[in-house]
């Protein structure tokens, strides 16, 4: 695994601003394969551009927004990254979302949840069940029955962690914010797929 500890790759602040916008998002820089940079650099614009048009922003001249990004893991060339937004157009409060995108480094591939766990593994059967014990040990209380994540959930990892989150109102009321549920990779350990980022965090 020696050959993945190198130095975390280099990150920029772009800030996007405009009437009631105002946006920073990072941008990948210095690497070796420019064509892998820009695949990076295009999807998390992509995804940036993409939170302001759900928020509302284009359709609604009332609605302000404002962003920023949250480094999770830049390490053993992996970059697991999220991008929080806030928008508010009026009402009792505003509402954020957030994404995250985990890249290889190396070939600019981002993973998604599926792709970090063996085939044939029931990984969301597995998450979902930690997750369920851990909604009970902390008293969440559920806006419905909690059936489990989707094969598409949001993720990201830090460090020895796989953190699988909710947005607001997807399972809990709104007082109770984005609901954060770490998972560590040991209690996961025989499922994760060989050479995915996922597998990088380990040693």
């Amino acid at each position: 695994m020696d050959n993945y500890i190198k130095l975390p790759v280099n990150i920029s602040t772009v800030r996007v601003s405009r009437p009631k916008l105002r946006v920073y998002y990072p941008q990948v820089k210095g690497l070796k394969d420019k064509g892998v940079q820009d695949r990076i650099n295009k999807k998390i614009y992509k995804e940036t551009d993409k939170l302001i048009k759900e928020q509302g922003y284009y359709e609604n001249p009332l609605t302000e927004v404002t962003g920023y990004y949250e480094i999770k893991t830049n390490q053993r060339n992996v970059l697991s990254l999220s991008l929080i937004n806030y928008a508010f157009s009026g009402g009792a409060h505003g509402l954020t979302l957030i994404r995250s995108l985990t890249f290889d480094i190396d070939t600019g591939k981002e993973y998604q949840l599926s792709e970090l766990f063996k085939a044939g593994s029931n990984y969301r059967q597995r998450l979902s069940e930690i997750i369920r014990e851990q909604i009970k040990e902390r008293e969440i209380p559920l806006l419905g029955e909690f059936e489990g994540i989707r094969a598409d959930q949001d993720y990201y990892i830090a460090d020895k962690s796989l953190v699988i989150y909710f947005q607001l109102y997807e399972i809990a009321p709104y007082v109770y914010g984005l609901l954060h549920f770490p998972i560590s990779i040991y209690e996961i350990e025989d499922i994760i797929a060989e050479g995915s980022p996922l597998a990088r965090m380990f040693g």
